[in-house]
This record gives structure tokens, sequence and C-alpha cells, in this order.
């Protein structure tokens, strides 16, 4: 994976900033949560896909959704969101590991418009659709899947749509990314809270109040304040307690060796249909992080003769 730079640094501290993913319990462990900073993740994913305001804010609540579940994870445990939509978004993958390594992308880049934006409300570029969490754990024979229809073209609210429809688990998220006047990400953080079975449905129903009228998460971060301050202060009537911190961030494992892997597993007759008309250089994009190989018509001639060889 290649990371890309931006020209201008997005906001003060960018290049001394470490992203976090906290997780804690609360309202005597009977609610269980995690939130996150993820600022440099999300910029990172922003330059490396090249995209604008609109496609950096729907993949970036993605990217935050993803990684807030992926605090259930251990060991090499990992997770993949998806969508599946009928409107100009398409869909979208995002991928997150127990390790903190979180990648993916939109399926439709850039996301056709008809007129300017006067709000942030996603669902008409949503349309009708499909949420889908698989999660492919170590110690599992298969992976599990769990899919719902989208009900509010809003990914907060149908990622706690899908755990209270497809797991009947009571779940809150907040998922927030801020741009500042010149259309910079500046912060973005997300939080999720999740009822265990001894919680009492007063205190369930006192904090799905508490997070809606939560203010922006983003806004909070990029002013400086951290992901346990936000817990500790708007949460503190619930004596909230964190048991854990990793690093999050935008990685993909993607390398010139795996791509050149996949070159020789095409058919030899589209190999050679390759070879003999190009383009050259061949530049193939790995499409969870926009890295883009390229290969000369000498190295495609090499491939070649390595599958007659064979």
């Amino acid at each position: 994976m290649e990371k890309k730079q931006p020209e201008t640094t997005p906001f003060a501290n960018f290049e001394t900033h470490t992203d976090g993913l906290h997780t804690f319990l609360m309202a005597d462990d009977t609610i269980r949560g995690a939130v996150l900073d993820g600022s440099r993740m999300i910029n990172q994913m922003r330059w490396n896909h090249e995209l604008g305001i609109l496609e950096t804010l729907v993949l970036g609540h993605a990217y935050l959704g993803a990684a807030l579940i992926s605090a259930s994870l251990k060991g090499r445990d990992r997770m993949r969101l998806q969508i599946d939509c009928s409107g100009p978004i398409k869909g979208l993958l995002v991928e997150a590991h127990a390790a903190g390594e979180v990648r993916g992308f939109l399926k439709n880049v850039p996301i056709p418009i008809e007129k300017p934006l006067t709000d942030f409300n996603l669902s008409p570029f949503f349309g009708a659709g499909f949420l889908s969490i698989t999660r492919i754990l170590e110690d599992a024979k298969q992976p599990f899947t769990g899919q719902v229809m989208m009900a509010h073209g809003n990914l907060a609210k149908d990622l706690a749509n899908y755990y209270l429809t497809s797991e009947q688990i009571p779940t809150v998220f907040n998922l927030s990314v801020k741009f500042d006047q010149h259309g910079r990400v500046v912060g973005a953080g997300g939080l999720y809270l999740q009822a265990m079975p001894d919680a009492e449905d007063g205190v369930v129903r006192q904090i799905e109040d508490q997070v809606v009228a939560l203010p922006s998460i983003g806004t909070a971060l990029a002013d400086g304040a951290t992901p346990q301050d936000l817990v500790a202060t708007q949460m503190k009537a619930f004596s909230p307690r964190f048991i854990d911190r990793r690093q999050i961030g935008f990685i993909c494992h993607c390398n010139r060796d795996q791509i050149r892997n996949l070159l020789t597993l095409m058919p030899i007759e589209e190999l050679k249909d390759i070879q003999e008309k190009g383009p050259f250089p061949l530049e193939i994009r790995c499409h969870h992080c926009n890295t883009a190989y390229s290969f000369d018509r000498e190295q495609i001639d090499r491939l070649v003769a390595t599958r007659f060889s064979d």
C-alpha cells in the first residue's frame, strides 16, 4: 500500500496525531461501549481514494462504524461491513481487523449529484438497499453473515437497526465527520453503546436519549477534546470506566507480488491478449486502498513465458 500525502496539513497537530479506539463499561457494567477518534484515518482514506466531500462523508461513516464494531474482535478476527443499494452510491465495502486495521472502498466514485448539496442527508444517495455484516472469526469454521434492509439511509441508525433486528441487541451509534470552511476534515469520530442482557430498560432509554442529544463528536475532537473526555463528560451519570485502548488506522497489506500473482492466475488467453494489445504500462489498482501497480510489456512477457513453462 502506498500512503498518499496531502498538499496542505488538514489540522494543526496532524503530524503528531494518533487515532485511538477506547472501550468501556458503564451503568454497573450493564452497558458496553466504544468511542473512537479516527481523524487521521479518515484523512488518509480521503487522500488515497481521492474523494470529494460527499464521498468522504459516506465512506468515512462506514470506516468509523466498522472500526467501532471491531472493538469486540480479538486475535486475528476481522469483520466486513457491506452495503448494496439502488441510489447513486451503489454500495460500499469496508473491512476492519481486531488489530485496528481498516480499509475499504465506495462502488461509485464520484457519486453523481443532480444539484448542489444543501445538507448532509444521505438517504437519497443510498435509496433502497441492504446492509450486511460478516464476522470472520479465527476459531470459527466459517464466516457468519447477517443482513437487513436499510430502513433509514443513515448509517448510524441502520447499524442500530441491524443489531436490534438481526441480533436482538439494543444498540446506538453516533458517527461524525467534521469539515472546516475549506472542506477539509478536521475531526472524525464515533461512539457506540450496547446493552448487556441484564441492562434495565429504563437505563437503556435514558442512554438512547443521551446519545441523540450529544454534541457533534467530530466538532469536539476538532476543538481538542479526547474520546475519553467525551465519554467522561457526556456519560458521567452512568459512571463509565475504560477497560482497553487500541490504535486504529487506514491500512492495506496489498503489494506488487500479490497483484503479480493475481495476473498469473488469469486465463492464458486473456493474459496473451494483454500481451498483444496492451495498453502499456498495464495499471491495476487495489480496490481497498486505491494504490496503483504498473506492469510494462517486458514484465507481462515474462509472466506469459512463465505460464508456458509450467
